[in-house]
């Protein structure tokens, strides 16, 4: 991890900053959080997880305590003082300090926090792949805000690890939505198929980038809701996200996909999205 934070604008050692107990993060987890990746000392695909950050701010109500494009040059400039090459830098907002009460507080000042963390690509995972277990979905219906309100992954994600898979497969009702910290696409007859990106599901940056690619290399692709047994069925399937890039799904409640391992359309994604990022 980066020794620099930034803080409310400064640049700070990690052990001056100080966040308070009554910061309404700590009392109600009512903040918003973006994970950028950095590939080459450099954020990929900003514009899309600054939408995403505004949009998150918006559907809660929280003000942005500083606009997209200096905070981009802030963030550009701790990976330079933290010399990032390859990793992640993770940016918080809460609604700020205020006395522990429900109702939303006025003219208090939002808080963020900024760092970042050494982190190579995936390549064991994405070479050998991983299992799943699939899990219901409980979460609240707006999945499609990227807050701070996480134990319902936390949960679900412990108990795939506790049943010896590397990952929880989220459903609602039967319908997969996506897993704890990414979403997942399946190959059926060549095709991909991966959720709408409506309120159910995050709206990932990577997801995003890997159906441009699908569609510049014509590969083609759907965005419905899929089945367990749909999934089960599958050619293949992958998760997409900022840490696991693509990586492939071998296995889901003990029962292999496809052959047991990564397919083409899979291997073809991943090697797409490796010339993008100049790997």
């Amino acid at each position: 991890m980066g020794d620099i934070y930034l803080f409310d604008g400064r640049f700070l050692p990690k052990e001056e900053v100080n966040i308070s107990p009554e910061d309404r993060g700590y009392y109600y987890g009512d903040g918003i959080y973006d994970v950028f990746r950095v590939y080459g000392g450099r954020l990929f695909e900003p514009e899309l997880h600054f939408r995403r950050l505004e949009r998150t701010a918006a559907g809660l109500r929280l003000q942005m305590p500083i606009e997209s494009g200096p905070l981009q040059t802030k963030l550009e400039e701790l990976i330079a003082r933290n010399r990032l090459t390859e990793g992640t830098l993770y940016v918080q907002i809460t609604r700020g300090t205020s006395p522990r009460s429900l109702p939303l507080p006025q003219g208090v000042a939002p808080v963020l926090v900024a760092y970042t963390t050494e982190f190579p690509r995936p390549v064991a995972a994405m070479e050998a792949g991983i299992r799943a277990k699939t899990v219901e979905d409980i979460r609240w219906l707006h999945c499609d805000y990227k807050t701070l309100n996480l134990l319902p992954n936390v949960l679900a994600k412990q108990e795939a690890l506790d049943a010896g898979a590397d990952d929880a497969i989220l459903h609602r009702s039967g319908l997969v939505t996506e897993c704890c910290a990414s979403n997942i696409m399946i190959v059926q007859n060549g095709s991909l198929v991966t959720h709408p990106a409506n309120n159910l599901i995050l709206h990932g940056v990577t997801r995003a980038v890997i159906l441009r690619l699908a569609q510049a290399a014509g590969i083609p692709a759907e965005e419905r809701p899929f089945s367990l047994e749909e999934l089960h069925e599958a050619e293949e399937a992958f998760i997409t996200g900022t840490t696991v890039e693509v990586t492939p799904i071998v296995a889901v409640d003990g029962r292999p996909i496809g052959g047991g391992s990564a397919g083409p359309v899979t291997r073809r994604l991943q090697q797409l999205f490796a010339n993008l990022i100049g790997q």
